[in-house]
């Protein structure tokens, strides 16, 4: 099987250059940060399981902003959304006061980043995910689903 790294580069910039016009930043390196985070966020709320699951839907790109730093798993008990706004700031470290600001800006990025991230996962994937999610945070997923 031949790797094709300069395919995995060009479908990664177009991602982020689309992802970071959804989030309405100018920075590519900001939207990556943020991207990262919420990935990251993600990851420690959700089994073991249903990561690997996540990740099989994923682009190669993708797999590597995931799985990177992620040396082992223990799920992370978080009840609220500003539980989870704030373990996303924990991933972002010190660039998350200039990267996320405020609460409400923080939500609109982990609600633009799952709907970014429809373009890969199916409807079912995206149920499970929510499945495992806290109350408050399962609107995130599937809001736009509602309107």
């Amino acid at each position: 099987m031949a790797l094709n790294f300069n395919q995995y580069a060009v479908e990664a910039n177009t991602f982020m250059k689309e992802y970071a016009e959804k989030i309405k930043v100018d920075d590519v390196n900001k939207a990556g940060r943020i991207l990262s985070a919420v990935l990251h966020g993600l990851r420690e709320v959700i089994s073991t399981e249903e990561s690997l699951q996540l990740m099989a839907q994923l682009p190669m790109f993708l797999k590597a902003v995931y799985v990177n730093g992620w040396s082992g798993h223990k799920k992370e008990r978080i009840r609220s959304l500003v539980e989870f706004i704030d373990l996303v700031n924990r991933f972002d470290g010190v660039t998350s006061v200039h990267d996320f600001g405020s609460d409400d800006e923080t939500t609109k990025y982990i609600k633009t980043t799952f709907l970014a991230l429809r373009k890969y996962i199916s409807f079912g994937e995206l149920e499970d995910i929510r499945t495992e999610l806290p109350k408050e945070l399962k609107p995130l997923i599937f809001e736009e689903f509602l309107l």
